[in-house]
């Protein structure tokens, strides 16, 4: 995908590009394309999840400030460049981390502080669901926010006009709609995969569960209504415009496409969403997205099952924790070369640290340590607590320091992927990834591959990441041929020619990864005691 600049100043200028927003956990991305689905110009806006009251949340100022501040860079960009203002648009889409719990009131007010997927709070609630439903309910999905919120007897549960995520909220407040895209929806509630909607056994289960509870409500009354990728989902509204443009150039009825999840637009921006194909997202939190050939043949904990924006079966490993604890040690040497008057760059930093953590023993030497910014689910641990550990006859130096961390980043997800890859013998073609671990070229390809045993690809356009997934979307809803499904789409207008850099495991990097990972299986008590020992 070439770039031609007088080609994308005659279709801004025309009205015709298309525009993809994601909200994800530490930034928010505006991605502006052209008609021939390249990138042309960009703007994004930095923010950070809170703790308050114990809960991981944003504000609705935070969401609106950013959500503004990203379109108005990316307006910049555009009049930096092109000498172009914006005024209309081909299509728009919106997209941001999944699941959550924001509720609202008659009067369209929100009754809770928004939680996030980063909470496990809800253990009993998630243990319940999946039993009555015998399908997998992980603590971050809407429902289970919902459920928990009923057993805790919260008061504003009967006040509950509205249940949405983040990315069904912003497309909500900027269309009137209260709807959602398949694959975000498939993070609320389980999706039927032969009607495309919420599973309605499963909804009458819910609402026999809590009907002694006499709420003036029924699940799927409180729902948004389930779309698949290239479904109309409604168009900007004068007020939605003025929110979206404080500048207030941008023009209303700009078709805008389902709101889908960060996880659905990984697999748009990777081409990951036919069969044996999988993506990893690997930033703040890190993911995995197995696209299936059958269904599994049990229930477990450890996997959720979703759906493509289109609606096919998913296996999802996701943990909350990756990169951040991993960025606070690398922040920490940023510090200490401060400290002799060093002046740091953060790239060259990165570059640095991560290359030479490929100069470790294959195994880290023997050193231990846990990423656990937040509390991590597949592990079994409800609370945040970073640890590194290392015995006297561990070979501790810096490469296999930055090695460790770089391991443990994957060590939660490589213990659910273990359970589809060996036990399910679940097939796999290669694996894309994309996010904040792959940006140093080789080092976390290499080890990802380490860890799963299956070829990992990154692409150049993967660096735009879930916002220029989404604009996909919305590209795909306004110029999709008639009966041309998404995968056709994507694999022939989007990436055709371009297969990506491929890395093939080194089976010296897959020995010394599971050498590791049952040292870090075991060492799961030491960690459990540093939960406890700290509280």
């Amino acid at each position: 995908m070439g770039f031609d600049l007088e080609k994308a100043k005659s279709v801004i200028e025309s009205g015709n590009a298309v525009l993809g927003i994601e909200f994800g956990s530490t930034r928010i991305k505006a991605v502006l394309i052209g008609e021939d689905n390249a990138p042309i110009a960009s703007g994004s806006h930095d923010w950070e999840n809170r703790l308050e009251n114990n809960i991981w949340t944003y504000t609705l100022e935070d969401i609106w400030k950013g959500l503004q501040d990203s379109y108005a860079k990316m307006a910049e960009d555009v009049k930096e460049k092109y000498g172009a203002v914006i005024t209309k648009l081909g299509a728009v889409g919106f997209s941001a981390m999944m699941h959550g719990y924001m509720v609202f009131d008659e009067k369209d007010e929100l009754l809770v502080p928004f939680r996030t997927w980063r909470n496990t709070m809800t253990e009993e609630a998630s243990d319940k669901l999946t039993e009555v439903f015998n399908f997998n309910i992980p603590q971050r999905w809407s429902i289970a926010h919902l459920y928990q919120a009923v057993l805790n007897q919260e008061e504003h549960v009967a006040k509950i006009k509205f249940q949405t995520t983040l990315a069904g909220y912003i497309h909500w407040k900027l269309t009137g709609q209260k709807v959602l895209g398949v694959g975000e929806a498939s993070g609320m509630f389980p999706i039927d995969m032969n009607t495309g909607d919420f599973n309605a056994r499963m909804i009458e289960q819910f609402d026999a569960l809590v009907a002694d509870k006499k709420y003036p409500w029924k699940l799927r009354e409180i729902l948004p209504k389930v779309l698949s990728a290239g479904q109309d989902a409604g168009a900007l509204t004068e007020e939605g415009a003025k929110l979206l443009d404080v500048s207030g150039n941008l023009q209303a009825g700009i078709p805008v496409c389902p709101p889908e999840g960060d996880a659905g637009t990984g697999m748009t921006a990777t081409n990951s969403i036919a069969k044996r194909t999988g993506n990893v997202s690997a930033g703040t939190s890190v993911f995995a997205m197995v696209v299936l050939e059958k269904e599994l043949s049990r229930v477990y904990k450890e996997i959720d099952m979703v759906t493509t924006p289109t609606g096919n079966h998913v296996a999802m490993v996701h943990c909350n924790n990756c990169t951040s604890d991993l960025n606070a040690w690398v922040s920490l040497f940023k510090e200490f070369a401060e400290a002799f008057g060093v002046e740091v760059d953060m790239d060259k930093l990165f570059k640095t640290l991560y290359n030479k953590a490929l100069e470790g023993d294959d195994d880290c030497g023997g050193l231990l340590a846990y990423n656990y910014f937040s509390g991590e689910h597949i592990t079994g641990f409800e609370e945040g607590r970073p640890l590194f550990a290392r015995m006297p006859e561990s070979r501790f130096n810096l490469a296999n320091f930055m090695r460790v961390h770089l391991f443990t980043a994957l060590g939660a997800l490589k213990t659910g992927l273990d359970i589809l890859l060996k036990d399910e013998g679940v097939k796999l073609d290669k694996i894309l990834g994309h996010g904040g671990l792959f940006k140093t070229k080789g080092v976390g390809q290499k080890i990802m591959a380490g860890a799963i045993d299956v070829p990992v690809s990154v692409m150049e356009t993967a660096g735009e990441g879930g916002a220029w997934g989404i604009a996909l979307l919305a590209s795909y809803m306004v110029h999709k041929e008639e009966n041309e499904t998404l995968d056709e789409y994507l694999t022939n207008k989007v990436f055709a020619g371009e297969t990506g850099s491929e890395m093939a495991p080194d089976p010296a990097d897959v020995a010394g990864f599971d050498k590791f990972i049952k040292r870090y299986q075991k060492g799961l008590a030491i960690e459990r005691a540093a939960v406890d020992a700290m509280r």
